[in-house]
């Protein structure tokens, strides 16, 4: 099915986030979005929705095309049809319709990434031969970078009269031109994820089974632990960093550039990653997996029979046959005694006989009696379908500063530490065994922002619910918060034995 509004919406917020003089140009578009016509649609006047794909080169040319219809030279794009659920994914089905690239042979920038650089507005004349008055078209366009592999131009020689590669200072479009020249955008590759081969010195590694059923990268295959660049990430280094802290709680000195490899994102586009090793011995069981299924051992004999990548299978392979490891035990050592682990490297270290705890953290943004709350994805392992408050999980980081970045991540909100009150207190445990929680609730006084959905593999919706009629399938510990909030009760606990 086409983009919905919303979908249209989203992009325009956080457009205008970067360009907030734009936003009278857009004003009609904004309109448009709040009626029942589809936004997308060439049907739709007075204006309608395209897309254009700005594709830098080694050289940091931008490819145009010269187009039949209008006779212009332009970035490759057009209309949006049927089967393109994003505006992403048609401007990805344009390029390789009208010149051969595919979507493999195509580079995201870290500078906008799926954001749009530029919104070109401007007027089309009326065509007679397609019954079309004179209308607007609203050119969202996405820039890319060539990948080092890509192949020869295959123009589509019934829209596209030839093709040409221009030195970024001859780009056609005045403010496009401003925007590469000020972003400082050219052909060199930069990667915009980092991961981390971590190995325990005699040949295994540490591989995190992902979730399944999910619109992520990879789902349900072995992989490396890692993810995308943030805005508060100064280096890919510090992706690595972070990201082993916030999926498994983990922080390993010494971390070293490995290789730089290039993977197929879930959109089809080429994700240059930047891969680190780091060497550690402990046992995974004992760390706070909180992505994915599994974290585990694994050693060259059994990747053939694992569910992996064939580009994360040849890394590691690689990485085998550059270290002479020395041969590992599976079973006991010829002393007849188990092989002693190191003590996991964990953020922190528990004092004895006390039990770590994982901090959560928790919106309560109130409008006019109503609260908001976000429906969780239906395939969520943390459950899936029920409604949930904004949240999420401390890592090495203050609770405050946790629930400002994951209000900006999950819901484009703005919120300033100082403005939080802590009003609420949940200790809760979800089943014998499992690690204990202390769950803070925080009010939010003032924000900036609309709610928007911005990871939808974890929530695919926002909206604010009366609080005297929450609903049905809300998240029983926050109904017990929300419930002990409004009766002036600050603490609460669930699933403890009496």
């Amino acid at each position: 099915m086409p983009p919905s509004p919303d979908h249209v919406r989203a992009l325009i917020t956080e457009y205008l986030e970067r360009h907030p003089d734009e936003g009278g140009a857009l004003a009609g578009l904004l309109t448009a979005l709040d009626a029942e016509d589809d936004p997308t649609s060439r049907s739709t006047l007075p204006g309608h929705v395209t897309c254009g794909g700005v594709v830098l080169d080694a050289d940091g040319r931008v490819l145009h095309v010269a187009h039949r219809a209008s006779g212009l030279l332009l970035p490759p794009g057009g209309h949006v049809e049927a089967p393109d659920d994003s505006l992403f994914a048609a401007v990805l089905r344009e390029i390789r319709e009208e010149t051969g690239i595919p979507a493999s042979s195509l580079v995201l920038t870290p500078e906008y990434g799926r954001t749009p650089i530029d919104v070109d507005v401007h007027a089309v004349p009326e065509n007679a031969a397609k019954g079309e008055g004179p209308h607007r078209h609203y050119d969202f366009r996405f820039v890319f970078r060539l990948a080092p592999d890509a192949p020869e131009l295959a123009l589509q020689e019934d829209e596209v009269a030839g093709a040409v590669w221009l030195p970024r200072d001859e780009v056609r479009a005045p403010r496009l031109r401003a925007r590469l020249r000020d972003a400082g955008l050219d052909g060199t590759i930069t990667p915009v994820d980092a991961s981390v081969v971590i190995h325990d010195g005699r040949g295994r590694y540490l591989l995190q089974l992902r979730d399944a059923n999910k619109p992520i990268w990879a789902p349900g295959h072995w992989d490396l632990l890692g993810g995308g660049r943030e805005p508060q990430d100064a280096t890919l280094l510090d992706t690595a960093v972070r990201e082993l802290r916030e999926e498994a709680g983990l922080e390993l000195a010494h971390l070293r550039p490995y290789a730089v490899e290039h993977v197929t994102g879930t959109d089809g586009t080429s994700v240059p990653r930047q891969v680190y090793t780091g060497e550690w011995d402990g046992d995974p069981d004992t760390l706070p997996l909180t992505e994915g299924q599994l974290l585990a051992w694994r050693d060259l004999a059994q990747l053939p029979y694992l569910t992996m990548l064939p580009s994360t299978r040849g890394l590691l392979e690689r990485h085998a046959a550059a270290h002479a490891f020395p041969a590992h035990p599976t079973g006991p050592s010829s002393a007849g005694h188990p092989r002693p682990r190191q003590a996991p490297v964990t953020i922190g270290a528990a004092p004895p006989d006390t039990e770590p705890h994982i901090v959560g953290v928790h919106l309560v943004l109130e409008r006019d009696g109503q609260v908001l709350l976000g429906r969780r994805h239906p395939d969520s392992a943390f459950a899936g379908g029920m409604w949930h408050v904004l949240a999420g999980h401390c890592a090495h980081e203050s609770a405050t500063a946790c629930l400002v970045r994951e209000a900006k991540e999950e819901a484009g909100l703005l919120i300033d530490a100082d403005d939080l009150d802590l009003v609420h207190l949940a200790h809760t445990v979800d089943r014998p065994g499992d690690l204990p929680r202390m769950q803070l609730f925080f009010r939010a006084r003032a924000w900036e922002g609309t709610p928007r959905v911005l990871e939808p593999d974890k929530t695919v919706a926002w909206r604010y619910w009366d609080a005297d009629r929450l609903p049905d399938e809300l998240v029983p510990y926050t109904r017990a918060a929300l419930e002990g909030l409004r009766a002036g009760r600050p603490y609460t606990e669930t699933g403890w034995a009496r």
